[in-house]
Protein backbone atom coordinates (compact mmCIF):
# COMPACT_ATOMS: atom_id res chain seq x y z
CA UNK A 1 0.00 0.00 0.00
CA UNK A 2 1.16 3.85 -0.92
CA UNK A 3 0.41 6.45 0.93
CA UNK A 4 -2.67 8.43 0.00
CA UNK A 5 -4.45 11.77 0.63
CA UNK A 6 -8.05 10.41 1.96
CA UNK A 7 -8.74 7.42 4.13
CA UNK A 8 -11.65 6.46 4.93
CA UNK A 9 -12.42 3.54 7.76
CA UNK A 10 -15.70 1.83 8.45
CA UNK A 11 -17.10 -0.97 11.05
CA UNK A 12 -18.51 -2.92 8.22
CA UNK A 13 -17.91 -3.33 4.27
CA UNK A 14 -20.80 -0.67 2.33
CA UNK A 15 -21.02 1.98 5.33
CA UNK A 16 -18.72 3.59 3.02
CA UNK A 17 -20.78 3.35 0.05
CA UNK A 18 -24.02 4.11 1.68
CA UNK A 19 -22.16 7.01 3.39
CA UNK A 20 -19.88 9.30 1.41
CA UNK A 21 -19.12 6.87 -2.11
CA UNK A 22 -20.15 10.06 -3.99
CA UNK A 23 -18.04 12.31 -2.15
CA UNK A 24 -14.59 9.96 -2.44
CA UNK A 25 -15.91 9.61 -6.09
CA UNK A 26 -15.54 13.07 -6.73
CA UNK A 27 -12.30 13.33 -4.84
CA UNK A 28 -10.85 10.86 -6.77
CA UNK A 29 -12.21 12.66 -10.12
CA UNK A 30 -10.51 15.40 -8.83
CA UNK A 31 -7.19 13.63 -8.52
CA UNK A 32 -7.10 12.68 -4.83
CA UNK A 33 -5.84 9.60 -4.18
CA UNK A 34 -8.34 7.96 -1.60
CA UNK A 35 -8.63 4.28 0.36
CA UNK A 36 -10.76 2.77 2.23
CA UNK A 37 -10.21 0.09 5.23
CA UNK A 38 -13.07 -1.90 6.66
CA UNK A 39 -12.82 -2.73 10.46
CA UNK A 40 -14.51 -5.98 9.92
CA UNK A 41 -15.69 -8.46 7.29
CA UNK A 42 -19.94 -8.08 8.23
CA UNK A 43 -19.62 -11.85 9.13
CA UNK A 44 -22.49 -11.46 11.70
CA UNK A 45 -24.86 -9.76 8.90
CA UNK A 46 -28.12 -11.85 8.06
CA UNK A 47 -27.16 -12.08 4.63
CA UNK A 48 -24.18 -13.01 2.51
CA UNK A 49 -20.77 -14.42 3.55
CA UNK A 50 -17.89 -12.80 4.94
CA UNK A 51 -16.03 -13.87 1.47
CA UNK A 52 -18.48 -12.81 -0.48
CA UNK A 53 -18.66 -9.98 1.28
CA UNK A 54 -14.89 -9.20 0.51
CA UNK A 55 -15.51 -9.94 -3.49
CA UNK A 56 -18.30 -7.19 -3.26
CA UNK A 57 -16.04 -4.94 -1.50
CA UNK A 58 -13.48 -5.28 -4.53
CA UNK A 59 -16.06 -5.00 -6.86
CA UNK A 60 -17.15 -1.56 -5.31
CA UNK A 61 -13.53 -0.32 -4.43
CA UNK A 62 -13.10 -0.58 -8.33
CA UNK A 63 -16.18 1.23 -9.00
CA UNK A 64 -15.33 4.00 -7.20
CA UNK A 65 -11.89 4.20 -8.57
CA UNK A 66 -10.10 3.47 -4.73
CA UNK A 67 -6.18 3.38 -4.66
CA UNK A 68 -6.43 0.09 -2.09
CA UNK A 69 -9.02 -1.22 0.39
CA UNK A 70 -8.23 -2.94 3.25
CA UNK A 71 -10.06 -5.58 5.85
CA UNK A 72 -8.06 -5.84 9.45
CA UNK A 73 -10.79 -8.55 9.78
CA UNK A 74 -11.71 -7.72 13.27
CA UNK A 75 -15.04 -9.43 14.55
CA UNK A 76 -18.23 -7.96 13.71
CA UNK A 77 -20.30 -7.19 16.40
CA UNK A 78 -17.40 -7.89 18.84
CA UNK A 79 -15.54 -4.30 18.52
CA UNK A 80 -13.70 -2.78 20.79
CA UNK A 81 -11.56 0.38 22.10
CA UNK A 82 -8.90 -2.05 23.52
CA UNK A 83 -4.84 -1.32 22.18
CA UNK A 84 -5.25 -4.71 20.25
CA UNK A 85 -8.10 -3.03 18.04
CA UNK A 86 -6.20 0.33 17.67
CA UNK A 87 -3.39 -1.26 16.97
CA UNK A 88 -4.86 -2.81 14.13
CA UNK A 89 -5.81 0.69 12.72
CA UNK A 90 -2.69 2.50 13.70
CA UNK A 91 -0.70 0.06 11.69
CA UNK A 92 -2.68 0.95 8.55
CA UNK A 93 -2.73 4.71 8.92
CA UNK A 94 0.53 4.65 9.47
CA UNK A 95 1.48 2.86 6.41
CA UNK A 96 -1.31 4.98 3.37
CA UNK A 97 -0.31 8.21 5.96
CA UNK A 98 -3.46 10.29 5.08
CA UNK A 99 -4.32 13.90 5.66
CA UNK A 100 -7.79 13.48 5.88
CA UNK A 101 -10.37 10.80 7.61
CA UNK A 102 -14.23 9.88 7.29
CA UNK A 103 -14.64 7.77 9.85
CA UNK A 104 -17.90 5.94 11.69
CA UNK A 105 -20.45 8.59 12.89
CA UNK A 106 -20.45 8.22 16.89
CA UNK A 107 -24.40 7.72 17.61
CA UNK A 108 -26.34 5.26 15.41
CA UNK A 109 -29.03 2.40 15.32
CA UNK A 110 -26.11 -0.20 14.53
CA UNK A 111 -24.06 -0.29 18.42
CA UNK A 112 -20.77 -0.70 15.68
CA UNK A 113 -21.07 1.97 14.45
CA UNK A 114 -21.00 3.56 17.72
CA UNK A 115 -17.93 1.56 18.68
CA UNK A 116 -16.11 2.27 15.46
CA UNK A 117 -16.36 5.49 15.68
CA UNK A 118 -14.93 5.77 19.44
CA UNK A 119 -12.85 3.48 18.30
CA UNK A 120 -11.07 5.01 15.79
CA UNK A 121 -10.73 7.99 17.06
CA UNK A 122 -9.01 7.20 19.82
CA UNK A 123 -6.42 4.94 17.41
CA UNK A 124 -6.46 8.18 14.70
CA UNK A 125 -5.45 9.72 18.12
CA UNK A 126 -2.28 7.60 19.31
CA UNK A 127 -0.96 6.81 15.47
CA UNK A 128 0.25 10.46 16.06
CA UNK A 129 2.55 9.10 19.50
CA UNK A 130 5.89 8.87 19.09
CA UNK A 131 6.31 6.09 21.85
CA UNK A 132 3.24 4.15 20.91
CA UNK A 133 5.11 1.52 18.74
CA UNK A 134 4.29 -0.42 15.59
CA UNK A 135 5.92 -2.43 13.22
CA UNK A 136 5.21 -2.61 9.36
CA UNK A 137 4.58 -5.46 7.61
CA UNK A 138 8.73 -6.36 7.19
CA UNK A 139 9.03 -6.04 11.04
CA UNK A 140 10.43 -2.33 10.78
CA UNK A 141 9.10 0.44 13.51
CA UNK A 142 6.64 2.85 11.89
CA UNK A 143 7.07 6.72 11.96
CA UNK A 144 4.22 8.14 13.84
CA UNK A 145 1.60 9.43 11.92
CA UNK A 146 -2.22 11.81 12.26
CA UNK A 147 -4.05 12.78 10.13
CA UNK A 148 -4.61 16.80 9.70
CA UNK A 149 -8.93 16.75 9.78
CA UNK A 150 -10.83 13.83 10.74
CA UNK A 151 -15.18 13.93 9.46
CA UNK A 152 -17.83 11.55 10.52
CA UNK A 153 -20.36 10.68 8.02
CA UNK A 154 -23.82 10.31 8.54
CA UNK A 155 -25.57 6.81 8.96
CA UNK A 156 -29.06 5.82 10.23
CA UNK A 157 -29.34 8.55 12.38
CA UNK A 158 -29.48 11.97 11.85
CA UNK A 159 -27.35 14.68 13.05
CA UNK A 160 -26.84 18.23 12.05
CA UNK A 161 -23.92 18.68 9.33
CA UNK A 162 -21.15 21.55 9.53
CA UNK A 163 -20.59 20.72 5.71
CA UNK A 164 -22.65 18.78 2.44
CA UNK A 165 -20.48 17.72 0.34
CA UNK A 166 -22.21 18.14 -3.52
CA UNK A 167 -22.02 14.55 -4.99
CA UNK A 168 -24.54 15.73 -8.03
CA UNK A 169 -21.90 14.33 -10.28
CA UNK A 170 -21.33 10.94 -8.62
CA UNK A 171 -24.64 9.91 -7.29
CA UNK A 172 -25.24 7.53 -10.13
CA UNK A 173 -21.26 6.07 -9.45
CA UNK A 174 -22.48 5.85 -5.54
CA UNK A 175 -25.37 4.17 -6.33
CA UNK A 176 -23.73 1.22 -8.84
CA UNK A 177 -20.85 0.44 -5.70
CA UNK A 178 -23.77 0.19 -3.55
CA UNK A 179 -25.32 -2.33 -5.69
CA UNK A 180 -21.97 -3.94 -6.17
CA UNK A 181 -23.34 -5.52 -2.57
CA UNK A 182 -26.01 -7.62 -4.46
CA UNK A 183 -26.80 -10.02 -1.26
CA UNK A 184 -26.88 -6.40 0.92
CA UNK A 185 -29.45 -4.20 -1.18
CA UNK A 186 -32.34 -4.31 -4.28
CA UNK A 187 -32.40 -7.77 -3.37
CA UNK A 188 -35.63 -9.23 -5.89
CA UNK A 189 -38.87 -10.07 -4.25
CA UNK A 190 -38.46 -13.80 -5.68
CA UNK A 191 -34.99 -14.27 -3.63
CA UNK A 192 -35.58 -16.96 -0.66
CA UNK A 193 -32.96 -15.64 0.97
CA UNK A 194 -34.42 -13.88 4.74
CA UNK A 195 -35.36 -10.08 3.90
CA UNK A 196 -33.75 -6.92 6.46
CA UNK A 197 -33.64 -3.78 6.69
CA UNK A 198 -31.51 -3.00 4.41
CA UNK A 199 -32.62 -5.78 1.54
CA UNK A 200 -36.00 -3.70 -0.16
CA UNK A 201 -36.24 -1.32 -2.49
CA UNK A 202 -37.41 1.21 -0.60
CA UNK A 203 -34.39 1.38 1.36
CA UNK A 204 -32.75 2.45 -1.51
CA UNK A 205 -34.99 4.93 -2.63
CA UNK A 206 -34.85 6.39 1.44
CA UNK A 207 -31.23 6.79 0.36
CA UNK A 208 -31.54 8.57 -2.88
CA UNK A 209 -33.96 11.04 -1.24
CA UNK A 210 -31.96 11.87 2.10
CA UNK A 211 -29.36 12.68 -0.79
CA UNK A 212 -31.94 14.81 -2.58
CA UNK A 213 -32.90 16.54 1.22
CA UNK A 214 -28.72 17.19 1.22
CA UNK A 215 -28.23 18.52 -2.00
CA UNK A 216 -31.37 20.97 -1.92
CA UNK A 217 -29.47 22.49 1.55
CA UNK A 218 -26.76 23.61 -0.87
CA UNK A 219 -28.75 24.40 -3.82
CA UNK A 220 -27.61 21.19 -6.00
CA UNK A 221 -29.52 17.89 -6.63
CA UNK A 222 -27.60 15.54 -4.41
CA UNK A 223 -25.02 15.96 -1.26
CA UNK A 224 -23.65 14.19 1.47
CA UNK A 225 -23.59 15.56 4.77
CA UNK A 226 -20.69 15.39 7.42
CA UNK A 227 -19.70 16.59 10.36
CA UNK A 228 -16.35 18.22 11.81
CA UNK A 229 -14.34 16.68 14.53
CA UNK A 230 -12.25 18.98 16.80
CA UNK A 231 -13.72 22.09 17.07
CA UNK A 232 -14.30 24.66 14.07
CA UNK A 233 -13.49 23.65 10.66
CA UNK A 234 -10.08 26.39 9.72
CA UNK A 235 -10.25 28.69 7.25
CA UNK A 236 -7.61 30.38 5.55
CA UNK A 237 -8.83 31.82 2.87
CA UNK A 238 -12.76 32.27 1.30
CA UNK A 239 -11.82 31.50 -2.82
CA UNK A 240 -14.20 28.35 -2.56
CA UNK A 241 -16.95 29.97 -0.99
CA UNK A 242 -16.72 33.46 -3.34
CA UNK A 243 -16.41 31.23 -6.48
CA UNK A 244 -19.73 29.69 -5.87
CA UNK A 245 -21.48 33.04 -6.66
CA UNK A 246 -24.91 31.81 -5.59
CA UNK A 247 -27.68 33.88 -4.65
CA UNK A 248 -29.44 30.99 -2.49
Amino acid sequence: MHPVDILAIAAHPDDIELCCAGTLASLIKQGFRCAVLDLTQGEMGTRGTPAGRLQEAQEAAAILGLETRANIGLPDTGLTNSPAHQDAIIKVVRELQPRLCFINAPNDRHPDHGHAHKLTLDALFYSGLQKRETLDNNGNPQPPWRPAHTFYYMQDTPFEPDIVFDITETQQLKEQAILAFKTQFNVPEEDKGPKTYISGEGFFETLRSRARVYGHQIGVTYGEPFKYHGGPIPFGELNYLLSLNRVR
